[in-house]
């Protein structure tokens, strides 16, 4: 099957050709809600950042609001400031490569009243979709592809079903020259030895192993251990019995393939084939941080159900048991609990990659159809 999408900067191939309206910082969420009241096609994403953020943490929440605008996904924006934030309208914008893109932004203060930003915005809105309108679409190789893997509600079954169900479609997209984005980096504790075995490069195996013992500290800090113990209650409660457990089911969602790269939260990935993102395990902040990366499409699995989505890429539900995708089937793409029922791995891996290709060519998920559309970032220090 031949693949359809928009080129976007660098050549980067994007599945849709959305229209962003984005906050540059929480004071301007109100007026990002009303315009996307003023076109169905527009994507309206507010957040609770933006203003009183230092050092690191400032460079973390703009590369993430500048990624998700990079995202080959989104053809146009427009960036809706208030005028004082920390993070302004000026710095996201100079950070978005525009080729193939349109970029325009609103900055409250400057304009004044409610009526005249709103007027402003209707003019906006005019020309991004007119520009929209007129982008073609071409084909691209599965090469182009950056597939994030998520898991969120996770149960015993996860393990033996979905996560390997998706592991063996990560080998194929990594043999066929994609990348693959394995994240959650809590939930790589335990699983230290199945991962080294993978990993050939000292330094990217001595930068992982140095986040994960990180991660176990602040854990630590916060007066809870997370070595031996499991940190929801969702996983309590569907069966799940330690963090190890849960963490050599998640590696499973990246088969078997060598560990190329270990990048930063919302980076681009330099390499081809599997790399690790440094991620919380918490859901819409990892896939954000994916997004952010150039994610196109995300592969989720989920053993409790969730409907999460994301407002820019189209996130692909796979339920790890038959109870699951019965009770939620509204919110589940693909069921890879029949494995149980003795269906090949194989064969459901073979649904999962036939779906994924639908979906890169313009058929829309569950979460898409539901409009569920969660946008979240990570932080990494205190607001001041």
């Amino acid at each position: 099957m031949r693949l359809r999408g928009y080129r976007r900067a660098g050549g980067r191939l994007g599945i849709r050709n959305h229209f962003v309206v984005l906050s540059s910082v929480c004071c301007a969420n109100s007026f990002v809600e009303q315009i996307g009241l003023l076109d169905r096609n527009l994507v309206p994403m507010i957040h609770q950042h933006g203003c009183t953020h230092l050092g690191n943490d400032k460079d973390q929440v703009l590369r993430t609001l500048a990624g998700v605008c990079n995202n080959p996904n989104v053809g146009g924006i427009l960036l809706v400031g208030l005028g004082c934030e920390t993070i302004g309208v000026d710095q996201i914008e100079s950070a978005i490569e525009t080729e193939n893109k349109i970029v325009r932004h609103i900055i409250i203060q400057d304009i004044g009243r409610r009526d005249k930003v709103i007027d402003r915005a209707k003019e906006h809105i005019q020309e991004i979709k007119a520009y929209l309108s007129n982008q073609p679409l071409e084909e691209f190789d599965l090469s182009d592809l950056v597939v994030g893997l998520e898991c969120g509600g996770s149960d015993p079954f996860s393990g033996i079903t979905a996560n390997p169900a998706v592991g063996l479609v990560s080998d194929r997209l990594v043999e066929s020259g994609a990348t693959v984005i394995l994240a959650e980096t809590p939930e790589l504790i335990g699983a230290e030895d199945a991962l080294s075995e993978r990993i050939q490069q000292q330094d990217v195996k001595d930068k992982l192993f140095s986040r994960i013992n990180e991660y176990v500290k602040a854990s630590r800090y916060c007066g809870c251990d997370m070595l031996g113990a499991n940190p929801t209650p969702g996983n309590i409660r569907s069966g799940l019995s330690s963090i190890e457990e849960k963490s050599l089911g998640c590696i499973a969602k990246g088969g078997r393939s060598f560990i190329q790269e270990f990048v930063e939260y919302a980076d681009r990935p330099k390499s081809r084939g599997l790399v690790i993102m440094d991620t919380p395990g918490n859901d819409p902040e990892s896939v954000t941080g994916m997004v952010a990366g150039g994610a196109q499409v995300i592969l989720f699995t989920t053993g409790l159900g969730t409907p999460l989505g994301h407002p820019v890429t189209p996130v692909i539900k796979i339920a790890s048991n038959n109870k699951v995708f019965s009770h939620m089937n509204d919110y589940m793409d693909i069921n890879a609990g029949s494995v149980i029922g003795g269906e090949a791995l194989s064969d459901i891996a073979e649904r999962i990659f036939e779906f994924l290709l639908r979906v890169c060519n313009g058929v829309k998920t569950c979460s898409e159809r539901n409009g569920c559309r969660e946008f979240a970032m990570n932080r990494i220090g205190p607001t001041f």
